[in-house]
């Protein structure tokens, strides 16, 4: 599942994900649109419950600081897959 959240300058983009060993991982990347200010973090969860915990967290930390949600998805779609390279580029940063 991904989520991405914006305002008129930042953004924040969620990435819940099982990786090949079966964890499930939390993946959370924000930044301000348009530059590479920012940062990517993964964090590994104790299972899927605790990750969907974690994600109605975000989503009230970032309604709370007027970001509106404006990507929901499987990380299986298309859109899915180009907001997985986004964070892979990220990550070599």
């Amino acid at each position: 599942m991904i989520i991405r959240w914006e305002s008129d300058h930042d953004y924040v983009l969620v990435h819940i994900h099982q990786d090949m060993f079966g964890d499930w991982i939390f993946s959370r990347a924000w930044g301000q649109i348009g530059t590479q200010f920012g940062g990517l973090k993964h964090i590994l969860a104790e299972d899927h419950g605790q990750a969907m915990m974690w994600l109605g967290d975000e989503t009230t930390i970032q309604a709370s600081r007027g970001l509106r949600k404006v990507l929901e998805v499987e990380a299986e779609s298309a859109e899915g897959q180009a907001a997985v390279r986004q964070l892979s580029l990220l990550d070599s940063l």
